[in-house]
């Protein structure tokens, strides 16, 4: 998957008029994060247009408990928490699941020419197999498989350590094959 493929608006950082107003820190976040957010929230709510919104209201939130943000043990784990948060409020405002199963395989579709459609159906399983993982798991697998980014890069979005980040792959990988029907190879997974 390519890095663009859900990037609903690139990269916004902080207007010049801002960020002299703001806390150093905080815009140094922003700019750390804001896409890696939007990327995660259309992808979640399968509409560019929501997932800015969403994520403007948790960097807004943020901004306003900036001084508790920092306080927490992991800023990232406090931030990941806010997010997953919105994104979660949103969904019960829409009385609808996550679009992560649409959202993704309409972007593989958009990739794919005809003969691979039967392939890609196949992959519609495994977005809805992936769907069902726990919460963790979840997010580790859309980020690091979905949204393609390296194992050291989800640890830090999410606060925990880059083991942590395996563990989860790999029981991801053990709870799909169940699913799927398929085997599973222990020390298959790549390292990232």
């Amino acid at each position: 998957m390519s890095e663009g493929e859900f990037d609903p608006s690139g990269d916004q950082a902080v207007s010049s008029e801002l960020a002299g107003v703001l806390p150093v820190e905080f815009t140094a976040f922003h700019s750390q994060q804001h896409r890696a957010y939007l990327r995660y929230a259309h992808l979640q709510l399968g509409n560019a247009e929501m997932a800015e919104e969403v994520v403007d209201d948790v960097f807004t939130f943020l901004l306003k408990a900036w001084g508790q943000a920092l306080r927490e043990a992991s800023l990232h784990g406090f931030a990941w928490a806010v997010l997953r948060e919105h994104v979660e409020r949103r969904l019960v405002v829409l009385a609808r699941p996550v679009a992560m199963v649409e959202t993704a395989w309409f972007a593989a579709l958009r990739r794919t020419s005809r003969e691979r459609l039967e392939l890609l159906e196949s992959k519609l399983g495994l977005y809805a197999a992936i769907a069902e993982l726990s919460e963790r798991q979840y997010d580790v697998v859309l980020l690091s498989f979905l949204l393609g980014n390296e194992s050291d890069t989800v640890a830090r979005m999410m606060g925990i350590s880059p083991a942590t980040v395996r563990s989860h792959i790999r029981g991801a990988r053990r709870t799909l094959s169940r699913k799927l029907g398929v085997d599973w190879i222990p020390g298959e997974e790549k390292e990232q």
